[in-house]
This record gives structure tokens, sequence and C-alpha cells, in this order.
């Protein structure tokens, strides 16, 4: 096995809570293999402000040249890049109009958050490109959970004549916290002498899945369509996922392992259950 790969390996054995920090202490470490690194691992998206415009986007490898993150709003990159790449013209028109779609999106499913697209040319024709989603619970007080969930939708695209194949490849990060007592005040005054507490549960993971399928083309508009019903289908069916194969597995484990009603109480209700259905069937 590889250096990239056992660096890999050590990841998925880690704490996803603490992905920033391990992805930091390993290039650390292996320098060499920093790029390899970064761009293998998933990390939580990063929030910034375009100067232009004072719209919030979101940043990450694929927005990134150097210690540079471009904006889909102005097309400019923070800290200004000269020499930056950026896409064609009609790529970065449809790529305006995808951001315009997808900021609908966010807000009918999301109810608030941070969207963002960015667009590219692939070498041997086509395009790729990739939808982030970001949405961040943060809690008034220390009682009421907190979480974020981040989504990372890339694609490619290839045209057949009237017809479009597109590889999707989508990961989500999600993360929650639950925390159990009694706080006066507001969640920033964490240490405060009203606060009482009693435990922290934290569930965090990722998952990946991908998709490929074809759809018709009438013109560019129809990308952002097609794209849009494939990010949409794929993260309904991965939120069901989470919430009925890993939340619904959590929850059975939790109750196996501990009863929420006194055992005894129910093996006396039992008991009496067999002893009534005797005295029927005499």
């Amino acid at each position: 096995m590889d250096i990239v790969s056992s660096m890999l390996d050590l990841m998925r054995r880690l704490p996803p809570t603490k992905i920033e920090e391990n992805v930091e202490a390993l290039m650390q470490i292996s320098p060499d293999y920093a790029d390899d690194l970064s761009g293998n691992v998933d990390q939580p998206l990063k929030l910034r402000v375009d100067r232009a415009t004072g719209k919030e986007y979101l940043a990450c490898v694929y927005n990134q040249d150097g210690e540079s993150y471009r904006s889909p709003w102005s097309n400019e990159y923070d800290p200004p890049l000269e020499d930056g790449p950026l896409p064609p013209p009609k790529l970065r028109k449809l790529e305006i109009a995808a951001n315009e779609a997808f900021d609908m999106y966010r807000e009918m499913y999301f109810e608030g958050g941070v969207s963002s697209v960015f667009l590219w040319d692939l070498e041997d024709g086509g395009f790729a490109g990739v939808v982030l989603l970001k949405k961040t619970l943060t809690p008034a007080s220390l009682s009421e959970p907190s979480g974020s969930w981040d989504s990372i939708h890339v694609f490619e695209t290839m045209e057949r004549g009237r017809q479009a194949h597109y590889k999707l490849t989508s990961t989500i990060m999600l993360q929650l916290i639950t925390r159990r007592g009694s706080a006066e005040g507001s969640y920033d005054t964490r240490e405060s002498a009203g606060w009482k507490h009693d435990g922290e549960v934290s569930l965090s993971g990722s998952m990946t899945r991908q998709m490929e399928q074809d759809h018709p083309v009438q013109d560019a508009a129809s990308h952002v369509q097609n794209v849009g019903k494939m990010v949409e289908d794929m993260e309904i069916k991965m939120r069901n996922l989470l919430q009925e194969v890993y939340f619904g597995k959590t929850r059975d484990v939790v109750h196996d392992l501990r009863s929420l009603d006194d055992l005894e109480n129910a093996r006396r209700q039992r008991e009496l259950q067999k002893e009534l259905a005797g005295f029927i069937k005499r």
C-alpha cells in the first residue's frame, strides 16, 4: 500500500468531527503528498464573502488556486489573483444561470444556508462542475441542538448529439450535537453559572453515492435543468438513507442497550398477560 492510500485509510478511521485538524496534521507529516491528500478527502465547506457584491459563497478545492478562492458571483479571486483560471464566456454564462437556479433550490429545501456552483472545461470535450450546499444550525441556548449539513455534488457532462451523458458523485457530510441541561442566557454564555452539564451526544459522518444518466439537451440551459433534477433526486435518496438506515439503526442499538421503561415492570406485565390468557383458555 502506498503512502497516499495509507493516509486515506487512516482518515477513514479518525473522528469525522476533526477532519480538518487531521488533514492538516498529515500534511505536516508528509508535505510532499499534501496536494494528493487534500484532493481526495472531502472537508466541510468554508463560508466566504464576495467583497465586490457582499454575497456569501462556499469555498473548497474546486474554486481554489493557491491561497485564493473564486467567487461565483463576481468571478473574481480573493485574495486577488492575476492569472487564476476562469471559465470561458459561454461556460460562465451557464455558471451564472446554475447559481441562480440552485439558489432557489437551496431556499426551497433548506430555508437558509448558502449554495455555490462552479463550472470548468474538460480536456477531452464536455465540461464538469460542482454544486455546493451548506446549512448550519446555530443554537440559541446551550440546551438546543446544533449541527451542519454539507453537500458536494461533482458532475461531468459529455454531449452526444441531442443527448448528454451525466456522471454525478455526491457526498454529504452531516454533524449533529444534542445537549442536556439548563442554561440561563444565550449560547455564547457557555461558562455561565446557570449551566449544568448533563451530557452531550455527537453524531457525525459522511456518505458518498454515484449516479449516471442520459438526458435530452435542447440548449445550454437544459444542462441546468438536468443536473438540478439529478441533484434533487440524489439528495432525497441520501437523506432517506440517513434517516431510515443510519439513524434508525442507531436508535435500535440504543433501545437494545438501555430500555426507557422499567424492565422488571415489563416482565411482570408479560407474566400477568400469560396468566390471564391461561384463565381465558379454561
